[in-house]
């Protein structure tokens, strides 16, 4: 009989709500660990417990607690509830296809709805609360990456001078310079390379609710690896499939296939030439509508789409305001619009203001003349970190420094909001407050590409001076029917209430491992409606350990 899972939000838990908002009331963001009362340096030799038994008594005794006692009969709201749509076609196995859809608990009512949709209640937007480390574990990391760098040049010192042939690829031979320096590649062979195992694991499969490794072994310690012909089967926490869309059955994988054989699996043009096609057209229509824009055109690779897309809308005498933490595309495009870049600190609006403030008055450098264009890029929510933008904040800056604002919605449009459009959808705002909106289909779509979504003046520029468009290949036919089906589906369009059931679960989900890791003293990141939950482990270490140890219970992680 399995065991019955503890639900986080049941009513006999201890009330969590009114600490959580006086602590939102004095608006602090980080939360230590160790207590103001006690010495310092005694707190940093009593932060963590002194031996594994005590460290896990207390979670122990709260769960044999919870098995012992039944749910108390006074509860008034009743108990949550998971929606029972079914999607174990996503393994792609027929030994799975019969598994009858259950539930945890019993369906939501009216009262409990909030739970299961992902929306701003309203009032002022909370910064998370972030939880500090002791300092024990700030010590002890520092000291393990000190001393992995210490052995890694002292292995360097002696291997060039005893076993050189190893280090040929980082010296000049016959007159040639070294594609790697000695500086650059330290780190993938003294560091990642310990560590190598733990990433890029082979798979096979359909990517869903399951993902099936293929199981390697190295025999050169992790600089080369060879397949042990078994596979291991595990639950998949690591990659985007927020609303499982990427299935080989159901209605989206019907449709691919009839693509396939109509259209093939390439244009083989660009859209400039003849890569343009009705799929494409009604596409664009789709994600045009369902943003809430005039326009949109899709690329073929979400990064490509960020990187070509800002140096075809600003240039020499603009000025691109990024966040502090912004990815990676964002930074390279803005590199090569040749606007001047600066930077606030993360979703910081005071900071935010007090740039604007600054470089309005001040102008371009040394001709102190007016910027030909503003442009402030954020993204909706943030890939490493968890946390979603200040939209209501950024709007309201808006209208008061008139700048451009650019959202980068690569993992918010189909995850946050209650119909699944994104951030203005979470905040309830009017997607024409927002200038330029940019999405990744790859996430929640269970596709590829991206897509630029904004009035029709800007998408037709965009359409005649972007790089993506002019030189790169059109999105495959396969691909885009792929994107039309699960818009349908999301909207209602096809298979109706699906959508909305995935979009709930989602919603849950997200809310029930983040408060359940928390309740175990995990240090997690991010805001509480955010489905991306990074747990902090520190330790280099642990690293590994951890991943082995999701392996061997069957979860496959990404560290």
């Amino acid at each position: 009989m399995p065991t019955r899972l503890i639900n986080p939000f049941a009513n006999n838990n201890p009330p969590i709500s009114s600490s959580l908002d006086t602590l939102n009331e004095k608006a602090p963001i980080r939360r230590s660990s160790i207590s103001k009362a006690n010495n310092r340096i005694a707190a940093f030799f009593l932060s963590s417990p002194k031996s594994k038994n005590d460290a896990i008594q207390p979670v122990v005794a709260a769960h044999q607690q919870a098995f012992r006692s039944p749910p108390s009969p006074q509860i008034n709201s009743p108990t949550l509830s998971l929606p029972t749509i079914n999607l174990t076609t996503a393994t792609g196995e027929k030994s799975k296809m019969d598994i009858t859809p259950t539930t945890l608990f019993q369906p939501p009512t009216p009262a409990e709805a909030h739970r299961y949709s992902s929306r701003f209640v309203g009032g002022e937007f909370p910064d998370p609360i972030e939880d500090e480390p002791p300092y024990y574990f700030l010590l002890t990391t520092y000291i393990s990456y000190l001393v992995l760098i210490i052995f890694g040049h002292v292995r360097d010192f002696f291997g060039k001078r005893f076993r050189q042939e190893h280090y040929k690829h980082l010296q000049a031979q016959d007159g040639y310079a070294p594609l790697n320096s000695d500086f650059d590649n330290f780190y993938v062979r003294r560091l990642k390379m310990r560590i190598n195992d733990c990433f890029a694991r082979p798979v096979t499969g359909v990517p869903g609710r399951f993902i099936t490794l293929l199981d390697r072994t190295s025999d050169d310690h992790n600089l080369t690896f060879k397949l042990t012909g078994t596979q291991t089967e595990t639950l998949n926490m690591s990659s985007y499939n927020y609303l499982g869309f990427a299935q080989s059955e159901g209605e989206c994988a019907d449709a691919v296939e009839a693509a396939t054989k109509k259209y093939g699996v390439s244009f083989a043009s660009t859209r400039g030439d003849a890569g343009t096609s009705e799929l494409h057209l009604e596409v664009e229509d789709l994600i045009a509508k369902f943003v809430g824009k005039q326009a949109s055109m899709v690329f073929s690779m979400g990064f490509v789409t960020n990187a070509t897309a800002f140096p075809a809308m600003v240039g020499k005498g603009c000025l691109i305001i990024s966040d502090e933490l912004n990815h990676s595309s964002i930074r390279f495009g803005a590199r090569l619009s040749g606007a001047m870049i600066e930077m606030f600190k993360h979703n910081d609006m005071g900071d935010l203001e007090r740039l604007l403030r600054e470089v309005i008055s001040q102008g371009q450098p040394r001709t102190h003349r007016p910027w030909k264009k503003i442009l402030v890029a954020v993204e909706g929510l943030y890939s490493m970190e968890g946390t979603m933008c200040n939209l209501p904040g950024l709007v309201a800056l808006k209208k008061k420094y008139k700048f451009n604002l650019f959202v980068d919605e690569a993992h918010s449009v189909g995850a946050l909001g209650p119909h699944g459009r994104g951030v203005c959808d979470y905040f309830n705002i009017d997607p024409s407050e927002i200038d330029i909106l940019m999405g990744t289909l790859t996430k929640s779509f269970g596709a590829n590409g991206g897509y630029v979504a904004a009035d029709k003046q800007i998408i037709d520029k965009l359409r005649v001076t972007n790089a993506g468009t002019i030189f790169g290949e059109t999105p495959a036919p396969p691909v885009l029917v792929q994107i039309a089906s699960a818009l349908k589906c999301i909207t209602g369009d096809i298979s109706p209430g699906q959508g909305e059931e995935r979009l709930q679960r989602l919603a849950f989900n997200s809310r029930y491992l983040r408060l359940g890791l928390k309740r175990l003293g995990f240090i997690v990141y991010g805001h509480d409606d955010s489905p991306i939950i990074p747990v902090l482990l520190y330790n280099p270490a642990k690293m590994p350990a951890f991943s082995h140890e999701m392996l061997k219970r069957k979860i496959s992680v990404v560290v």
